[in-house]
């Protein structure tokens, strides 16, 4: 268990909130794919990866507990995983998604692939999110952000 079951109701209850109807065991997948991505990207500096849009809800919630966030990546390793938001549909790269998957699933674990589509795939849910990451914002984590 990554977080805590009170800390994980509490990030359902965000991803929700952003949501409305959304049901609670979709919600639940989300967080929990949010929790594999940052696992993913503590364990692979450098590498590069970036979530779905719909994973990237998942993110959001957990960033929002910044106290639980930051001892979830002191945990993972020390590496904080930072978000740099970016949105250009048209920058869509599926080989992001798919080296990201491929190292959820070194980690032991199965990236729902009902979550991890494209970001037009707004077939299981459309979500508040309105990040794309694409090639120029792949999520690198390093202990300080970079700035321009």
């Amino acid at each position: 268990m990554l977080i805590a079951d009170d800390q994980f109701a509490s990030c359902l209850g965000t991803v929700m909130d952003a949501n409305p109807n959304m049901p609670e065991k979709l919600a639940g997948r989300i967080v929990d794919e949010g929790l594999k991505f940052v696992t993913a990207c503590s364990r692979n500096p450098g590498v590069g990866l970036a979530p779905s849009r719909i994973v990237d809800e998942g993110w959001h919630a957990l960033l929002l507990h910044t106290a639980m966030y930051t001892e979830l990546c002191d945990r993972l390793g020390g590496t904080f995983v930072h978000h740099c938001p970016g949105y250009d549909p048209t920058e869509y790269d599926p080989e992001i998604l798919d080296r990201t998957r491929e190292k959820i699933t070194a980690l032991g674990w199965e990236a729902d692939p009902e979550l991890w589509g494209p970001p037009s795939d707004e077939t299981l849910v459309s979500v508040a999110a309105k990040c794309q990451h694409a090639p120029e914002c792949t999520i690198k984590p390093m202990p300080k952000p970079e700035w321009p």
